[in-house]
């Protein structure tokens, strides 16, 4: 029995609506997880994530076999108990924190060495130890472990970190996982459309249960994202989810489901929320500014949900210029049902013929006349 099962409900042009079937859930697809890296979406309580539209919540290796580690999650539990969340969680590999790590890290043919955040201790961090720490949280969906090279890189620099990421996919598929989890392997190749052509190639003959496209968002241009997107996406195999790894705006969104991607993450609805801004169906709003002070009203008129239903934008300015912790739940509670909104909204345009039109207005709507759609 597969851990995961995908089937497509409807396609328009490359747009594909789906479902996916996991032991905790099934969920929607186009789909937006939430980003709850330590184990909490910041902010907010499962209910309160449900209540967004929300079905898939991320959690992270790297941050939750550091603190509070992932054997005493396991005696604890697993992963959905100790957070408190019943639904389908993907956790990443770990291996795109510890790329960012840059100076602290160094990375062999065996793995990454890395000085904790934390305590500044060395760390270990193997293919093998990657998926162990996965089975150990119990997540529904488990990541390789990859190499993800830096922007901007040479080609060679890129072409090593895409080789030991093939690999390390292979040690990764050695590893003994719980029988509910799935493996989904991460494409790399920078932005060099013939080395993604390559790790597309190679990574589909082994036997991943999905695909993720990594090495995207970390500074390329749109354009060279839209490139590798339309270039790559359709060499995945079309009976398995594609995902779009940390991207992105809305608009970003719409790209990557106009060009065939059904999963999606990205810190930005909650990281913008605490910060004081919110996606709208008008646009972006920065809630701190002067001009809402005596505004009496929602942060957004089409949105129904707790926050836009109950408060106004001057409550909101209020509690943002005052500090006070609600102003991040409130912002964040609302970001997270404009994306899941966009994603619905996606969903229905597909299964309608009426993508394009869609992306457009998303695309239009946030600061970009039109998404590049199935670019090659």
């Amino acid at each position: 029995m597969n851990p995961i099962s995908f089937k497509h409900l409807a396609t328009d042009g490359r747009a594909r609506r789906g479902e996916a079937v996991t032991t905790h859930g099934t969920f929607q697809t186009p789909a937006f997880m939430a980003v709850g890296t330590q184990a909490t979406v910041k902010g907010l309580t499962p209910p309160q994530i449900g209540e967004t539209g929300t079905e898939v919540v991320l959690g992270n290796t790297y941050h939750l076999n550091l603190r509070p580690g992932s054997e005493r999650i396991q005696r604890l539990g697993g992963l959905h108990k100790f957070m408190g969340w019943s639904g389908p969680i993907l956790t990443d590999s770990g291996g795109f924190q510890v790329f960012s790590l840059s100076e602290l890290r160094k990375t062999t043919d065996e793995g990454v060495v890395f000085k904790s955040h934390i305590d500044g201790s060395m760390v270990s961090m193997t293919p093998e130890r990657s998926i162990q720490i996965q089975a150990e949280l119990g997540s529904d969906i488990a990541m390789a472990f990859d190499d993800c090279a830096p922007y901007p890189a040479s080609r060679d620099e890129v072409e090593a970190a895409m080789g030991r990421t093939h690999r390390w996919a292979e040690r990764c598929l050695d590893v003994k996982r719980p029988a509910h989890q799935a493996l989904f392997g991460i494409v790399q190749g920078g932005v060099f459309p013939d080395l993604r052509r390559e790790s597309a190639g190679c990574l589909t003959q082994m036997p991943f249960d999905g695909f993720a496209l990594g090495g995207l968002s970390v500074g390329e241009s749109k354009d060279e994202m839209a490139l590798i997107l339309g270039d790559t996406t359709e060499l995945l195999p079309k009976e398995k989810l594609r995902y779009l790894m940390g991207v992105g705006t809305p608009a970003d969104l719409v790209l990557g489901i106009g060009n065939g991607i059904d999963m999606f993450d990205c810190v930005m609805p909650t990281r913008n929320a605490r910060n004081g801004c919110a996606f709208t169906s008008e646009g972006k709003v920065v809630i701190k500014q002067a001009q809402y002070r005596d505004d009496e009203s929602p942060l957004d008129p089409d949105c129904s949900c707790y926050t836009c239903h109950t408060y106004s934008r001057a409550y909101l300015h209020h509690v943002n210029r005052a500090q006070e912790m609600i102003s991040g739940t409130l912002l964040s509670l609302h970001n997270l049902t404009y994306y899941q909104s966009v994603m619905n909204g996606a969903r229905q345009a597909i299964e309608k013929g009426q993508f394009e039109a869609f992306a457009a207005q998303i695309a239009s709507i946030h600061g970009e006349t039109q998404p590049i759609l199935e670019t090659h």
